[in-house]
């Protein structure tokens, strides 16, 4: 089945299968939030991107194959619910940038602009993205075999950037950033996935910077 990214909370998975990396994509509850589960081909390793809620579903994700790490892309709550019990009862490694650390419920290993997180033989690395939050971090897989693929969390959706409360320094440092970070260094092919709803490729998103910036949001 072709891979489209569509999930539901409480529906069944999304699973793209690259070259060496299975990526899984899961809704949950009960504001729709992403977590995906990336599983390097060649070890098994798996990490999890965002631990937003559900413990039990993402652990049946996880499965008997264990979890290395689970990397939170920001501090808001809806994206760690689960976190504390998915870490105790996998004893995976919990990441997240040190300027987001203190909205987390267990200490985290800080992880900062140009880090790597290994999957296994695969790499993500780490791109810090002000303005959602302090310490919100994109997460990059370049993939040898094809398109980049983009983890965003709650900094970049299909139609804009991240909610900044109306704080034109907040919009400006994160319309910056994404522009700089993401767009000005990724190719239009590079697919990327949000902290909630629908995928996107940056190419399909580049003309509306403009339009972005104008409007303040």
């Amino acid at each position: 089945m072709t891979y489209s990214g569509d999930v539901t909370p409480g529906g069944a998975p999304a699973v793209r299968e690259l070259e060496r990396l299975t990526i899984t994509k899961i809704s949950v509850g009960p504001m729709d939030n992403n977590a995906y589960l990336l599983r390097c081909h060649a070890t098994g390793e798996q990490v999890l991107i965002d631990a937003a809620n559900e413990a039990p579903r993402l652990l049946d994700l996880v499965g008997d194959a264990g979890l290395r790490t689970v990397v939170t892309t920001h501090q808001h709550m809806d994206h760690w619910v689960a976190l504390e019990e998915v870490v105790a009862k996998t004893g995976a490694r919990a990441l997240v940038h040190p300027d987001d650390a203190a909205g987390l419920p267990i200490a985290a290993q800080p992880v900062a602009e140009g880090d790597t997180v290994p999957v296994g033989d695969c790499a993500l690395e780490v791109v810090h993205i002000k303005g959602h939050t302090p310490g919100s971090i994109a997460l990059l897989y370049r993939d040898p075999d094809g398109a980049p693929h983009l983890f965003t969390g709650d900094s970049l959706f299909p139609g804009g950037v991240g909610n900044t409360d109306q704080d034109p320094e907040r919009f400006a440092a994160l319309i910056d950033d994404v522009e700089h970070k993401l767009f000005d260094r990724l190719p239009d092919e590079t697919w990327f996935y949000p902290g909630h709803g629908k995928d996107g490729t940056l190419g399909t998103e580049r003309p509306s910077l403009p339009q972005w910036r104008a409007r303040g949001w």
